[in-house]
């Protein structure tokens, strides 16, 4: 299971950039850093479904050595983000649409049961910890795209912590950052304000300790989700690979 790393950051205007500075200037090893980078990169759409990860250019921006990136690539690709390929190397998953729906049942399924779960022993300081993530939501929508599609994850992420299953929030963790693949390669562009609204609706059911309620709201939920997806690809395939990790090795 991998770190919640970004929790600490919760409460920041851009808790991202702050978790990879502290990563940078901790002692964890260096394909950590290179996987937390390309992970956000996946999740906030910059790489896309096909984009081919060659190992010298990230090791040349993330300035590690091609054994390091693989370290990060095999990681990647246990949790379905990226394809691994005898002798052609690895590239950003490209989920057929079979596969799309099968992860979007599942994920139906997690959530029904976070929500369950959480909503029987919910506190006052959770519901201020996913107020204030949607504070976070609503500052980035609708100027910052990528920041508003990688927290629009992070929320479900985050109450599948707060439901206290550790194995049931890792569950939560991978399916939902597949599922940022899926909406990248067969989805509209993301719909920030309406997602906002859900999440909203979702908190107040577990406000009211409305285990019932909350579930309603996150089917509605996941099925407006999925509807945003399985529509046609709209993946770039000329797009400067080397000038978009930059930005995430920074």
């Amino acid at each position: 299971m991998h770190a919640r790393w970004w929790k600490p950051f919760l409460a920041s205007s851009d808790p991202v950039p702050m978790a990879l500075n502290a990563l940078k200037t901790s002692k964890i090893p260096r394909s950590d850093a290179v996987y937390f980078g390309l992970r956000r990169a996946i999740i906030e759409q910059a790489l896309m479904p096909g984009d081919k990860m060659t190992e010298d250019v990230i090791g040349d921006r993330f300035g590690v050595s091609r054994t390091i990136v693989r370290t990060a690539l095999a990681r990647l690709h246990a949790e379905g983000l990226v394809d691994l390929q005898p002798n052609k190397g690895a590239a950003i998953a490209q989920p057929s649409l079979s596969e799309a729906h099968d992860i979007f049942e599942a994920r139906m399924c997690l959530e029904r049961q976070v929500l369950t779960r959480l909503a029987a022993k919910v506190t006052d300081r959770d519901i201020a910890l996913l107020e204030k993530h949607i504070a976070l939501e609503r500052k980035a929508s609708p100027a910052d795209g990528p920041a508003s599609i990688r927290l629009a994850g992070e929320f479900h992420i985050l109450l599948a912590d707060l439901s206290g299953n550790t194995v049931l929030a890792r569950f939560v963790d991978e399916v939902v950052s597949r599922c940022s693949l899926i909406l990248a390669l067969y989805g509209r562009p993301h719909s920030s304000d309406c997602s906002l609204t859900e999440h909203e609706q979702i908190i107040e059911a577990l406000r009211q300790r409305d285990g019932a309620g909350a579930v309603a709201s996150m089917d509605h939920h996941l099925h407006a989700v999925t509807e945003r997806a399985l529509l046609s690809s709209t993946a770039d395939r000329h797009r400067d690979i080397r000038s978009i990790l930059d930005h995430y090795a920074k």
